[in-house]
């Protein structure tokens, strides 16, 4: 049986843009799946022109599992643009890749999940096309979170790639994780994506008050990879040092890991300098796992 993405498709009654809008790419973030749903009823209302398409969650599977990822084991975020005659999360990224590849915006929310707390950002991937990046620069500025963060074009299997390598300028975000479902996440998601129609012209809705703080922009092969920095060195327990959003200086405290096989204590220093971008919540780790990401933001 061919896998089908629930789906719920708004059209205005004037021309303009198509804008594609997921969450739940991964089953265990939540904010995502309750901002697209709650959006529904106010594009209903709203949109003038063009058309939405909100598929509020994408794995089905990974989230009745109460999981990142589906029962295969893979990773939805480095499966795209996946196959048609393969496993359930390769299925899936089939059919996530052909919607990418049929809108003409693309926004993909995401959170920490279960394991971390994400500082709210806006991404994008520095497209080698002018155009595509500066439209990406516009939709992540309207979409109005803390940090901005351009990365490197280079990672593979994400919905990004698949948007970059269709020419379509898209953006992704994230917010909080620790698997809950904050309401300031919902909201922030929610005027966000109001915010960027409203750039798009397809809705009129009051363009809210600045806050994005910082803006970076990262071309170093694997930059946007968060899940690889500050690897604990053993399996353990950590108990962090800094909280979400601080800013540390090079070489100071992020936390520590006491291993459970003789108790020792192994200290975890930041890289350089920036903000806590990225921060582990659930003590258990696994070597080679990330505690933390630290923003440089000079």
């Amino acid at each position: 049986m061919a896998v089908q993405l629930r789906s719920k498709i708004f059209e205005g009654s004037l021309p303009g843009p198509h804008v594609l809008i997921t969450g739940g790419v991964h089953g265990d973030e939540f904010e995502p799946l309750a901002a697209i749903r709650q959006l529904a009823p106010v594009l209903a209302e709203n949109i003038q022109r063009g058309k939405v398409t909100l598929v509020p969650c994408v794995n089905e599977e990974a989230f009745l599992l109460g999981r990142r990822c589906a029962s295969d084991g893979l990773d939805l975020a480095r499966t795209c643009p996946g196959r048609h005659d393969g496993s359930a999360t390769e299925q899936v990224a089939a059919v996530l890749s052909e919607l990418i590849r049929d809108a003409d915006y693309y926004i993909d929310l995401h959170t920490g999940g279960t394991e971390f707390a994400i500082f709210p950002l806006t991404g994008y991937v520095l497209h080698a096309d002018a155009k595509i990046l500066e439209a990406q620069r516009k939709m992540a500025q309207a979409f109005n979170l803390p940090v901005v963060w351009g990365t490197s074009p280079n990672l593979e299997g994400r919905s990004l790639s698949v948007a970059r390598d269709a020419n379509v300028p898209a953006i992704y975000c994230e917010y909080g994780g620790t698997a809950t479902c904050s309401s300031d996440g919902v909201n922030a998601y929610i005027d966000g994506c109001l915010s960027v129609m409203a750039m798009l012209e397809m809705i009129d809705w009051p363009k809210p008050a600045g806050i994005v703080a910082h803006t970076v922009e990262d071309a170093r092969p694997g930059s946007g990879h968060l899940q690889v920095r500050h690897p604990s060195p053993v399996d353990g327990f950590f108990e962090p040092a800094v909280q979400l959003g601080e800013e540390v200086a090079a070489g100071s405290r992020l936390g520590k890991v006491v291993s459970l096989s003789d108790e020792v204590s192994h200290h975890i220093d930041s890289e350089h300098a920036g903000i806590v971008l990225m921060l582990r919540t659930f003590p258990r780790v696994r070597a080679g796992e990330s505690v933390g990401v630290v923003l440089e933001i000079t």
